[in-house]
């Protein structure tokens, strides 16, 4: 079992109204209760993080299942093991399988995406790998996207990249915290046995 480089902030310490939301964070992830138990050291941290998520992540202006996509993009990116074993429960109802994990880092030539989820994850891309964004690129954004649409997803993935690359560092794991949930978790994650047992296969998304 991996030692958080930060504690968990025990229940019994944090406010009635943040432990209703570490049981949301049980039930329906996206964030789930780990990083969330590290947040809670900061109060305004810890809504920092779960209002904006809720706001801009979970809902919006903009298709969920994009937002969701682009999540995963980026802990593809940064390696953020943590968030990339996490799956959207509302992405999953409302179509996204599994299948639409699999291609994220080849997306431009992958056949499992249309071209406006193609044109968000270029956007990912630029934002994440900082590569080119010259006129086509942007009349490719405009071309499939609302200006209001650019802003909130431009949003959604600078607060999942700064949060990945900070989350990738601290050694946590999920069921370390309210153990026995596995609201959101990406199959094979589902309790602490799956987990490692999938973590020690060769064909595990991280160790390639």
């Amino acid at each position: 079992m991996s030692t958080p480089r930060i504690s968990y902030v025990p229940l019994e310490k944090m406010t009635p109204e943040m432990r209703l939301e570490m049981e949301r964070c049980a039930r329906d992830g996206t964030p789930r209760p780990e990083s969330s138990a590290v947040r809670a050291h900061v109060a305004d941290c810890f809504w920092f993080f779960a209002n904006s998520w809720d706001k801009v992540f979970r809902n919006g202006v903009l298709d969920h299942r994009i937002k969701e996509l682009c999540r995963v993009y980026v802990s593809r990116s940064v390696v953020c093991e943590f968030c990339g074993n996490q799956r959207s429960i509302k992405g999953a109802s409302e179509g996204l399988q599994e299948a639409h994990y699999d291609d994220l880092m080849n997306f431009e030539k992958s056949v499992k995406y249309d071209a406006r989820q193609k044109a968000a994850l270029a956007y990912a891309e630029a934002i994440v790998w900082r590569t080119a964004t010259d006129d086509a690129y942007w009349e490719r954004m405009h071309a499939h996207f609302t200006e209001p649409e650019l802003v909130e997803l431009g949003c959604a993935i600078g607060l999942t990249f700064g949060q990945q690359s900070w989350i990738r560092t601290l050694n946590i794991d999920h069921h370390q915290v309210m153990a026995g949930t596995a609201g959101s978790m990406a199959p094979g994650f589902e309790d602490a046995q799956s987990l490692t047992k999938t973590k020690a296969s060769s064909e595990y998304w991280a160790r390639k």
